[in-house]
């Protein structure tokens, strides 16, 4: 069972805590079946007699055991807060770092959505099963199974009270689980959708304002809002016809050894103290089944959460990285790709197809093409957000899929077509990529990058804070931040994905100015949509359709490539449809 596997794989590091709470659970219920015995002898052997001292003696020692279950009770509760809160930080890391192992394609398949839900609603519902679990279901199988044996002892003649009883409350725990597991289950696939929507809105809020699609928004919000609001009430449903029915059987236990009882202690088979004892144990061995079916309530959810979180677990990424270095780190970034072949799962044909190319330390490669062509998966297959299905891709002649992490993020630094920035400060994301660089390296980067005089301009320049995904500056700054964190890493390959369709046509023409010496030695790939970018590149790869169709100097294609001369000649007519408008 996947709640009971993963809660004992992350509870062995806390076993001393399990352990106190085993033992002073046991001496809190001890305790607590104690005090109706001694309070059945005050009334028996004190009151009924008038023996004052026995009261005084007995109460005394009631109040010291009363006094020793409160303080055990209280560190049992302290030691299974830290067990279960330990078992759910390091159930929460455990995610978190199988999230971030994942490939791009078992991220997109999960979805962002159910990914959250599930590193976060989904580990706090197995967390509060385990904290109730040691706070209450330890104790209640020896309340129960004590007040039977203190029970029976009291008073024999009515067991069959306690079995009747006890009966009727297990047969609507068996009935309330039957009905809340699928409900459960439904409920965290609603968590999920609504998950997903709030946090598509969030992220696309701009589009959303620029389309005006507010309303359109706000209906698809309320459907998922209303859907699982709708499986909410269905279980507050069974919640609220549960306790009512609960209660009804222990007042109708109540009124059952009033009368029954009564009957015996005329007849003289029983001594009034012993009812009453026989009455609290009856009380008490129903609070514990009581217990029972709360934590009973609380395991259909968690189960479903356990099973989601083990099919997380479970799933292997189609990338493996070596956890040691087994190959040298690039030291010169040659980058070949030698019949290399892609297609994601499912797809009718490859998007990536028979590719080869070399781009050689200390000149540019340029790659251009038609939306959907291709060029950016070249990108992502080079950084193994992919692996091919056929060929090979190297660095320095050591194919990608030998380096570690931090191996190739060494060696290869991208700029994302569209760029995020984290929530921090200016310098915390230009550090992102080298955690040691100085403030002047920071300048520096930004000099090249064309940001420098729109940071100097802010309150507090370097320390100037940014929100999240980097919308508290506008789209052109916010790439230019970009370009800026990649020249900081200083890699051996710099990737540039359309990294400049945000600037403005003079800020790109100083940019590109400024990069070559910022990034001479190193080799350089850009895919680019306007042609303007890559006219001084030292080698133009023309992808069409999945397919390299043309390689080489601007000049070299116009005369020899009717693809590079139709985005040429496509790209004039449209500046020169807009100068004429002008």
């Amino acid at each position: 069972m996947a709640l009971i596997s993963l809660t004992l794989r992350h509870a062995k590091k806390y076993w001393w805590f399990i352990a106190a709470v085993l033992v002073l659970q046991l001496l809190s219920t001890i305790a607590a079946l104690w005090l109706p015995s001694l309070n059945a002898q005050i009334i028996d052997k004190g009151i009924a007699q008038g023996d004052t001292d026995f009261i005084w003696r007995t109460g005394g020692f009631m109040l010291i055991v009363s006094l020793g279950q409160v303080i055990t009770a209280v560190f049992a509760v302290y030691c299974g807060a830290r067990a279960s809160m330990g078992i759910g930080r390091d159930l929460r890391r455990e995610v978190y770092r199988k999230v971030d192992s994942l490939s791009t394609l078992e991220a997109t398949r999960f979805g962002a959505g159910t990914l959250i839900t599930r590193g976060t609603n989904d580990v706090q519902q197995i967390q509060m099963l385990v904290l109730m679990t040691f706070n209450f279901m330890v104790s209640a199988p020896i309340m129960a199974i004590g007040g039977i044996i203190m029970a029976l002892r009291e008073d024999a003649g009515m067991a069959w009270l306690v079995w009747v009883s006890v009966a009727v409350l297990a047969v609507i725990v068996g009935l309330l689980v039957w009905l809340l597991l699928p409900l459960f289950r439904t409920m965290q696939e609603k968590v999920d959708a609504i998950n997903g929507v709030l946090r598509e809105q969030i992220m696309g809020i701009r589009v959303v304002r620029a389309f005006v699609r507010e309303n359109f928004e706000r209906d698809r919000y309320g459907v998922a809002n209303r859907d699982i609001t709708d499986v909410s009430v269905k279980v507050g449903n069974i919640f609220v016809l549960m306790f009512p029915v609960i209660m009804m059987v222990l007042h109708f236990a109540t009124a059952a050894v009033l009368w029954f009882g009564g009957h015996r202690v005329e007849a003289g088979d029983v001594e009034v103290g012993s009812l009453t004892a026989f009455l609290q144990y009856l009380l008490q061995i129903l609070m514990a089944v009581m217990m029972g079916v709360f934590m009973t309530m609380m395991i259909p959810r968690a189960v479903v959460c356990a099973e989601r979180i083990r099919e997380l677990l479970e799933t292997e990424s189609t990338l493996s990285f070596p956890e040691r270095a087994t190959a040298p780190t690039p030291t010169e970034g040659r980058i070949e790709f030698d019949g290399v072949t892609f297609g994601f799962p499912g797809a009718e044909k490859p998007v990536i197809r028979n590719a080869s190319f070399v781009a050689e330390p200390g000149r540019t490669t340029a790659i251009i093409g038609s939306t959907g062509s291709g060029k950016t998966v070249l990108l992502n297959l080079l950084l193994r957000l992919y692996d091919p299905q056929e060929g090979s891709i190297t660095i320095d002649g050591v194919p990608v899929s030998s380096l570690t992490r931090a191996q190739l993020a060494e060696a290869a630094s991208l700029v994302p077509q569209r760029p995020y920035l984290f929530s921090g400060t200016i310098a915390s994301n230009l550090r992102f990529g080298r955690a040691d660089a100085t403030d002047e390296e920071l300048w520096e980067a930004l000099r090249v990058a064309q940001g420098a005089d729109f940071v100097r301009e802010k309150e507090h320049q370097l320390d100037e804070p940014v929100s999240q995904g980097g919308t508290s500056v506008s789209g052109g700054q916010r790439q230019r931040l970009s370009i800026a964190r990649a020249l900081v890493a200083r890699p051996r390959v710099y990737l540039f994905d359309d990294s400049f369709s945000a600037l403005d046509v003079a800020t790109d023409a100083k940019l590109r100015e400024a990069l070559p010496d910022a990034t001479a030695g190193a080799t350089t790939i850009i895919v680019a949509q306007r042609v303007s970018t890559i006219t001084e590149a030292d080698q133009i790869l023309v992808v069409e359709d999945g397919e390299i169709v043309g390689r080489g100097t601007h000049d070299e294609l116009l005369e020899s490539n009717e693809v590079y001369q139709e985005i040429v000649r496509s790209q004039l007519e449209t500046a020169e449809a807009s100068g004429g408008a002008a």
